[in-house]
């Protein structure tokens, strides 16, 4: 068994429940902890902890347990007030006690398990105490000095964020986790407030940075800020008194390490990581780790594999748990998008805002709420969301699916062949409302590959042609669209699974680009684009435009996005130019609104234009959020109707934020910012992610690809699955005998993950 001599830095109650932990898994260890302040000295009031904790705490430490059950406070109910009006979604299970309480605990289990607790006490150096045990365990919070000490080890990045807020409590208990925004003459604020015991609530209140020092917070002493708090959220307090302990205006920082451990030292809870207080996840992580370090230090022979297999385990639920908190985070710095949203809707839209409450389980826990929100959307009787019509110019859609452009690299000479036909008659055979090409290359010098296809001569359009037809004519109410454009500096390349974007080792065609910059070290350099050239390429989207026309295509799309010659001059990382059409944003805007202004006059009036835009560049220097809304105001300007909003593969040293729905936050706040109607993409899986971003008001269609090329009947079996049988998903005649949904198998729940009921204890320590 590893580790028998333990130090711990930090009291916190991460710190004291892994004493605990391993204390009692071990009676013979020696532990102690150093706390550096007083035992019932803490920041904050109350503390909350999931179901899912608890049962991992019921497991590993009954009288813990025991202990919690007897003070937590629980209640179902989420409150959200906005402009005077509650509204009460039910059905959540939230459980909380008083941060003091937790530590008092924690203490006297680890005092009856003979933990050494100091209290008052800084701990020695992290090194001298390395030297001395067997194991270090640094759980000295946010602002750790253990993890500033080995920082070079470590790898800490610590963010700090747009919002203050300080952490107050009221001597009474609210019946309800309450969220009420005031709009003030300053700017909004908001209020998250919840009980930890049958007397007192914790309020946490709120505001942007500029908010807060336009209400001249920032020159208010500590009581006078409580004090106008107070004021400001009477009515949610009704007329009480507000009062702080240590709390201060502060700025919430994500912290997290690419390195958890360093020989037989290890960060713990915040000092590892951090996720924003509005999903209630600090101490519920921290508890969690001590959970799993204690686990993997039981299950391992060396105290090195028992660290390395801690953090194995817990950074991919940790990632998870912070993208959600900055999700969450996100959305109440940006609180103001939302205000004008119908009531029901806004609610929604914060209930799910970190995209872990869905529509399906918010649906589950209260039907009442979710079927008032669907109402209020406009959605018939039993229609989820996805399965609403929607309206883009002269062409309705019967519902909100995409099938995304993907390239399928298997043209000939640009030509679609049986492939395209059978891949995107299938997709279309599968339900979605719109069926996107692949990026369709305006010129033959403006393909990606030798695979791509083209519209620019009459014979691909009379492939085309087929493919429409057969769409129109075995999938009718299925539109189908095509994305026109010119891969610029990222041409003459191999097909992708021959290697993506290299370059092809013969039978190379010259690039050109908004300026001369080739896409990856040692790739072709492009030729920066005269201005006769630039009216030849416009000239060559008109005349694709066109052909697509004829072809029979519902809907075109202009690729702005993907580091593609559009987006290469919207981009201040790839356009370089000292011309008309390069320098500020409004010139890097030019050739592009001169490409789309001479495709719409070409296309048919009735018919709509979308444009893809990558809404940042994932890259210091590169186009921002900020940017992507002015870009998307000024293609709406010109008529556009719709933006398609993805990001990056614009420069190659790009540094995404992968996760669940990561690019939706932008098209939400292009939707809301610019007053465009957007389509979202990216890690976009699950009807249920659909449904809720739909709901929600975060985009107004979501185009999905890797779902649709696992199942090309995605649309009809999303439907399958929620028991809708509808004008929104219309199953084609000769498949409609396999509309049912199959049967599965069953499936058993995962075991605890630590069990000590069986472990032998020493005297005086209590049942196991």
């Amino acid at each position: 068994m590893a580790a028998h001599r333990i130090a711990i830095i930090g009291g916190g109650p991460g710190g004291l429940y892994a004493a605990a932990l391993l204390k009692r898994l071990d009676p013979a260890r020696e532990i102690t902890v150093w706390e550096r302040n007083a035992p019932d000295e803490t920041f904050g009031f109350g503390v909350v902890l999931s179901d899912e904790t608890l049962g991992g705490i019921e497991h590993a430490d009954p009288v813990v347990y025991a202990a919690l059950q007897r003070d937590f406070v629980r209640w179902d109910d989420i409150d959200i007030v906005h402009r005077g009006t509650r509204h009460t979604s039910t059905g959540h299970g939230f459980a909380a006690l008083g941060r003091r309480r937790l530590l008092e605990i924690l203490h006297a289990r680890c005092r009856d398990l003979g933990v050494d607790l100091r209290f008052r006490t800084e701990a020695p150096p992290p090194d001298r105490l390395c030297a001395t045990h067997d194991l270090v365990i640094a759980a000295d919070g946010v602002h750790s000095a253990t993890r500033e000490a080995h920082a070079e080890v470590f790898g800490p990045e610590v963010v700090g964020h747009r919002c203050r807020y300080i952490w107050l409590a009221a001597d009474f208990a609210f019946d309800a986790f309450r969220f009420e925004i005031a709009e003030t003459e300053h700017g909004v604020m908001q209020l998250h407030g919840y009980p930890y015991a049958v007397d007192a609530s914790t309020v946490i209140v709120e505001m942007r940075e500029e908010v807060w020092r336009a209400a001249g917070f920032d020159e208010t002493s500590p009581q006078e800020s409580v004090e106008r708090c107070a004021k400001i959220f009477a009515d949610a307090l009704g007329g009480r008194p507000l009062r702080a302990n240590t709390s201060a205006w502060t700025t919430f920082r994500t912290v997290v390490n690419e390195h958890w451990s360093h020989g037989n030292l290890v960060l713990l809870g915040d000092a590892a990581h951090t996720a924003h207080f509005s999903i209630g996840s600090g101490t519920k992580l921290a508890v969690e780790d001590a959970l799993a370090l204690a686990a993997c230090l039981e299950e391992r022979p060396t105290t090195a594999e028992a660290l390395a297999a801690y953090e194995a385990e817990r950074k991919p639920v940790v990632a998870s748990t912070q993208r959600a908190a900055r999700a969450s985070l996100e959305w109440f710095e940006n609180l103001a998008l939302y205000l004008g949203q119908p009531p029901r809707q806004f609610a929604f839209n914060l209930l799910t805002r970190s995209r872990r409450v869905t529509h399906d389980n918010l649906r589950l826990r209260d039907a009442r709420f979710t079927g008032a929100v669907e109402r209020e959307f406009g959605c018939p009787p039993g229609t989820p969301p996805m399965f609403t019509p929607f309206r883009l110019r002269g062409l309705t859609l019967r519902n909100r699916v995409v099938v995304s452009p993907m390239d399928m690299y298997s043209a000939e000479d640009g030509v679609p062949g049986d492939f395209h036909l059978v891949h995107l008659g299938a997709r279309a055979l599968g339900g979605a409302g719109l069926v996107m090409t692949e990026m369709v290359c305006v010129s033959e010098e403006g393909r990606i590959t030798p695979g791509c296809t083209g519209l620019y001569t009459g014979r691909q359009a009379e492939a085309w042609r087929r493919i429409t037809d057969f769409v129109h004519t075995r999938a009718p109410g299925t539109a189908i669209g095509v994305q026109l454009g010119h891969s610029g500096r990222k041409g003459s390349t191999k097909l992708m699974w021959e290697g993506m974007d290299e370059p092809l080792p013969e039978g190379n065609w010259p690039l050109v680009a908004a300026s001369p910059l080739p896409y990856k070290p040692g790739g072709q350099t492009p030729r920066q684009l005269s201005r006769a050239q630039l009216t030849d390429i416009r000239e060559q989207f008109a005349a694709a435009a066109w052909r697509a026309a004829r072809a029979g295509f519902d809907l075109l799309e202009l690729h702005c996005a993907h580091g593609y010659l559009l987006s290469g001059f919207l981009s201040p990382l790839t356009n370089r130019r000292t011309d008309a059409y390069g320098g500020s944003p409004e010139r890097r805007l030019r050739f592009p609104l001169e490409v789309f202004d001479a495709v719409r006059a070409v296309w048919p009036e009735e018919r709509p234009i979308t444009v893809r835009i990558s809404a940042t560049d994932w890259a210091e220097g590169g186009t921002t959020a900020e940017d992507a809304v002015q870009i998307a105001r000024a293609f709406a300007a010109h008529g556009a109707d719709a933006i398609d909003v993805s990001t990056g593969q614009v420069v190659d040293e790009e540094r995404p934020e992968y996760g669940r729905s990561y690019q939706t936050p932008f098209a939400d706040r292009i939707r809301h910012q610019a007053g465009v109607p957007v389509i979202a993409v990216g890690a976009i899986s699950s009807w249920d992610d659909v449904n809720s971003l739909i709901l929600a008001g975060r985009t107004d269609l979501c185009a999905l690809a890797r779902p649709h090329l696992y199942d090309p009947h995605w649309t009809l079996h999303a439907a399958a699955e929620q028991e809708y049988d509808g004008p929104g998903a219309v199953w084609p005649a000769p498949y409609r005998a396999g509309s049912r949904r199959p049967r599965t198998g069953r499936t058993d729940a995962a075991r605890p993950r630590l069990t000590l009921e069986s472990r032998p204890h020493g005297p005086g320590h209590g049942p196991a």
